[in-house]
């Protein structure tokens, strides 16, 4: 009997990793192994990493590659790598070092190279930005500042449910370090978009997110054209940041199966 694949999720900022849980349920159905670890210091529950914000502080993006990267070693085969928002970003990085078998970035965190800097983006990371201090703290985000960031294209109810229900304090270092990465050359935001010989990558965009607007992951895209590599593109235009979490995350998780499947993974 042939061992399952694994499938390793990564999340962003501001969410905690339980917040796979319905992709996991629905993965595992599909016959895949999947693993949702935290980030680095990331407590096991959402009340644990509310009361301890300084569990994660101060973790930057090296940190958190590393840390899947020791995770993708222990396991039995090279996994699938599912990852929203800087979850994207790093597994974007991890694939291009030829970790993982493919890749399934959603609305991921813009990467070493990307430009466009839309104005929602900086409304919605403003949180952070607005005190330097925070670049080595856990910064929180308000139930409104989510409804921005996350839940602009569900109902506010729906909006407040998944706040209360997920929402976490994130580290500031990641993004600083993602805002300053076109200043840096030895930027740890920088991926390796020429590899020729990596697995498929599949980035997923949703036409509504504040956070990640479409410009950003169509310039990403767009990083991508010196690999023949396979790397596909999938527009959500009526979803936002949210669509991990929301009540329509079986459509984009139904997606990224029949994705993987097109090309036998």
């Amino acid at each position: 009997m042939s061992t399952p694949t694994p499938v390793v999720f990564i999340h962003g900022l501001w969410l905690h990793a339980s917040s796979w849980q319905p992709w996991e349920d629905l993965f595992r159905e599909a016959g895949y192994a999947p693993v949702a670890p935290g980030w680095p210091g990331e407590p096991a529950t959402v009340a644990e990493a509310r009361e301890h914000p300084e569990a994660v502080a101060d973790h930057g993006i090296d940190d958190v590659v590393a840390h899947y990267a020791k995770v993708i070693a222990d396991l039995p085969a090279k996994p699938i790598l599912i990852g929203h928002s800087f979850g994207g970003m790093i597994a974007q990085k991890l694939l291009g070092q030829d970790l993982a078998a493919a890749a399934v970035a959603i609305d991921a965190a813009q990467i070493k190279g990307v430009l466009p800097l839309p104005l929602s983006a900086l409304r919605a990371t403003l949180p952070v930005f607005k005190n330097p201090a925070n670049k080595h703290r856990a910064v929180s985000l308000t139930a409104e500042q989510f409804r921005f960031a996350f839940g602009n294209a569900v109902s506010e109810e729906e909006s407040q449910e998944l706040f209360d229900r997920w929402a976490v304090p994130a580290p500031g270092k990641p993004l600083f370090e993602a805002a300053a990465a076109n200043f840096d050359p030895h930027s740890p935001a920088k991926v390796d978009t020429a590899n020729e010989l990596r697995g498929p990558l599949l980035l997923i965009t949703g036409g509504r997110d504040h956070t990640v607007p479409e410009s950003v992951t169509r310039a990403t895209l767009k990083q991508y054209r010196h690999s023949h590599a396979v790397t596909d593109i999938q527009d959500f235009p009526d979803r936002a940041h949210s669509l991990t979490i929301d009540r329509g995350w079986r459509e984009v998780a139904d997606e990224s199966l029949a994705w993987l499947q097109r090309h036998g993974l």
